[in-house]
């Protein structure tokens, strides 16, 4: 156990820090997938190997500071699903109808409640 595990006032922060950038860096590879334009434009395809290790290093450093997986990975794809249809509509007009943002709020509303159920569950 490293002189960080042991200082609670560390860890919780830097787990949710991480939990952050594996969120900003799964987004970043996925909308760059779509720029990529079937890996034909080599800067994007490269975002998208780099960003989709990087968010996996940062969900694996998320899991190892004591963040449940079901509520890790939870909220690693609420949020991925809700920006990237949040940007897709942005960046690549693509649809995003009132029925697609209900199913967001329902998507995030499910995670709210693992994350309660969790936090139930540890006391």
């Amino acid at each position: 156990m490293s002189h960080v595990d042991k200082c609670p006032l560390l860890v919780r922060p830097v787990k949710w820090l991480f939990l952050f950038a594996a969120i900003v860096l799964e987004v970043t590879a996925t909308l760059s997938l779509r720029a990529s334009e079937g890996f034909a434009k080599l800067g994007y395809t490269a975002l998208v190997a780099v960003g989709y290790v990087g968010a996996f290093v940062a969900l694996s450093l998320v899991l190892r500071r004591g963040l449940p997986i079901g509520v890790a990975y939870g909220i690693w794809a609420a949020v991925g699903v809700a920006l990237v249809a949040i940007l897709g509509k942005v960046i690549f007009d693509d649809p995003l109808t009132p029925l697609m943002g209900l199913g967001i709020v329902l998507i995030l509303g499910g995670v709210l409640l693992v994350e309660l159920g969790n936090t139930a569950a540890r006391g």
